[in-house]
């Protein structure tokens, strides 16, 4: 007689059955999605120079990417379900670029049903504005801006005394959120890029008056989430979470999704201030004594002009970038974001008050 007990098999059976649901879930997205899984399914990477492994005809595991698209796609999903006017991030940074392709092939072939919103600090570089009005038309999407130097004109706002406006998109952020009654935005925050993001839930909730409280979380277990919220209040969503820099840079090779072309090695005249390489432009000036020179960068992370700093590199394509941010030991942030210096805390004490 069988020591197995019913609960035993009943465990079994479950985990079987969730592993074959998972797998006919993401091959129910696309018929492009099904492939890649197929593909990824039919071998076992090796390191090169050895041999694969024969996969075994019952071998149903999920590639790294395709898991984490599925998640993603599964978060959207339940946000626009879930919520009456959700909208979604859009800077124009190769995260936004990222969750609004993912957007795409969750609703696909219909139009992603929702906005896209965008806090323009006037700082933006002007690359990174001029692939955001491309993508916006392209997609058929409605953009709505808010605006840090309206704010500033109208005194509600002033100027810091560091120059960057970084820090000051919160206040045209929940404006915005307020005037459009947005009960759900999704943002492209990655748990491996700062302490504060790490905290945070897929859904994360936030009061009357936009701020986050980082001790009065929901549990999210089994990947239960819990938009439950009451007038005023509202969600953000973060449908990367789980994502790495690496992560997103493997999958837009995958992918072939395009991205403004400073996150390629280009040359560009830049000063250093900070240990970082400053751009040159009209809101990002050299202090006398800070030499111009011309050298061959990208960007990691896309902010303003006058706070995000560039990185020497030749990495001029995709693949030449994914080989290089798997040899880094720094954190896109906190190596080319000044904004992100201020303090140990500082993105913590902007998410509080409202900022993504």
């Amino acid at each position: 007689m069988s020591t197995q007990t019913f609960s035993e098999e009943l465990e079994v059976e479950n985990v079987t059955q969730t592993g074959d649901q998972l797998v006919e879930g993401l091959s129910a997205d696309s018929p492009e999605a099904a492939h890649r899984a197929s593909e990824e399914r039919a071998s076992v990477s090796k390191p090169r120079g050895e041999a694969a492994e024969s996969p075994s005809a019952n071998d149903n595991r999920l590639g790294t990417l395709d898991a984490l698209e599925a998640e993603a796609i599964h978060i959207i999903r339940e946000v626009v379900a879930e919520f009456e006017r959700p909208a979604l991030l859009f800077s124009g940074g190769k995260d936004s670029v990222v969750m609004l392709h993912l957007a795409t092939k969750a609703f696909w072939p219909g139009k992603v049903p929702f906005p896209v919103l965008h806090v323009d600090t006037g700082h933006n570089f002007p690359e990174v504005i001029d692939f955001r009005d491309r993508t916006v038309e392209r997609l058929g999407l409605k953009l709505v801006v808010g605006s840090v130097q309206e704010f500033i004109d109208r005194g509600e706002l002033q100027e810091r005394a560091d120059g960057t406006r970084n820090p000051l998109q919160t206040v045209p952020l929940l404006d915005a959120i307020q005037k459009n009654k947005f009960d759900a935005v999704f943002g492209g925050g990655r748990r491996d890029e700062d302490k504060a993001r790490a905290k945070e839930r897929i859904l994360s909730l936030r009061d009357e008056f936009g701020q986050w409280d980082p001790r009065n979380q929901r549990p999210e277990l089994w990947n239960l989430y819990n938009g439950r919220h009451t007038v005023g209040q509202h969600v953000r969503a973060f449908p990367i979470s789980n994502w790495t820099e690496l992560d997103i840079w493997r999958y837009i090779e995958r992918e072939n999704i395009e991205l403004p072309g400073l996150y390629y090695a280009h040359e560009r005249e830049v000063f250093r201030r900070d240990g970082m390489w400053r751009a040159v432009g009209e809101v990002s000036l050299p202090n006398p004594g800070e030499e111009v020179i011309t050298k061959l960068v990208r960007y990691r992370t896309v902010g303003d002009m006058s706070c995000t700093g560039a990185v020497e590199s030749d990495a001029a394509d995709v693949a030449a970038v994914v080989v290089e941010v798997a040899a880094s030991t720094l954190t896109e942030r906190g190596a080319t974001r000044a904004d992100d210096r201020i303090s140990e805390a500082a993105m913590e004490d902007r998410k509080k008050d409202g900022y993504f």
